[in-house]
């Protein structure tokens, strides 16, 4: 029975099936819009409640330009920061050649200082102890050889305690022994001795002579611009 069933719905006898649609395909498109349109505006429900949930601001546009408006400020204060360091480390390379030029003044002056003092021992040795009549006083008269026909000579010429105003002249140096068994003597009289005296003045220098002389004596004469005298020393080798 079943087998009959089934041949006659398979033959050409078999019924007959007509497939209609429910609804015309305008109107399932109007359809498919409206679903995709609340589909749509409840994702967008969805979105917006989301955010509400996280505790996202809406107003996030305007908390953005304030960011960016205090990252530019930031950026603008640290330019003058490293303004303000630059400058700053340059004012401190300054201070530093400042005091090495300090530095290099103050030694300096101590050596000037220690130089002065090594004088002020050198003209209180050669000060007399008593007082001195004349303008000047030639004090400290050394000499000593300086090699074959050289002689090295030195002294103190100081002006005397409460002389005001200089002294301008000459000096010369004057030789005296013996040569070959005979007197000799030796005067040195050049432009180059001048004296330019406001309170010392030190009067050194080499004379040559001849090798064979032998020098006994020397004496310095300090003159004025006419010739006269002013003060003489003589020391004895």
């Amino acid at each position: 029975m079943r087998w009959k069933l089934l041949r006659r719905r398979l033959s050409v006898s078999a019924p007959r099936v007509t497939v209609k649609s429910r609804l015309p395909w305008p109107l399932r498109w109007v359809a498919f819009a409206l679903v995709l349109g609340f589909s749509g505006a409840l994702s967008l429900w969805a979105f917006e409640f989301g955010k509400d949930i996280a505790g996202i601001d809406r107003n996030a546009q305007a908390e953005l330009v304030e960011l960016r408006a205090e990252l530019a400020k930031l950026r603008s204060e640290h330019e003058r920061a490293i303004s303000i360091a630059n400058s700053a480390d340059s004012l401190l390379k300054t201070e530093r050649v400042s005091q090495e030029s300090l530095a290099a003044r103050v030694k300096a002056l101590e050596a000037e200082n220690l130089a002065l003092t090594r004088d002020l021992g050198f003209f209180e040795k050669f000060m007399p102890s008593g007082g001195v009549n004349k303008a000047m006083a030639l004090r400290g008269l050394q000499a000593f050889p300086d090699g074959a026909g050289r002689l090295r000579y030195q002294a103190l010429l100081m002006a005397a305690a409460g002389r005001t105003g200089g002294f301008n002249g000459r000096y010369e140096v004057h030789l005296s022994g013996t040569q070959d068994g005979k007197t000799w003597t030796h005067h040195v009289a050049q432009p180059s001795l001048t004296v330019n005296l406001k309170q010392y003045q030190r009067l050194e220098g080499v004379i040559d002579h001849p090798a064979g002389a032998m020098v006994k004596q020397v004496e310095i004469k300090v003159l004025d611009s006419v010739g006269k005298v002013q003060t003489s020393e003589v020391v004895r080798l």
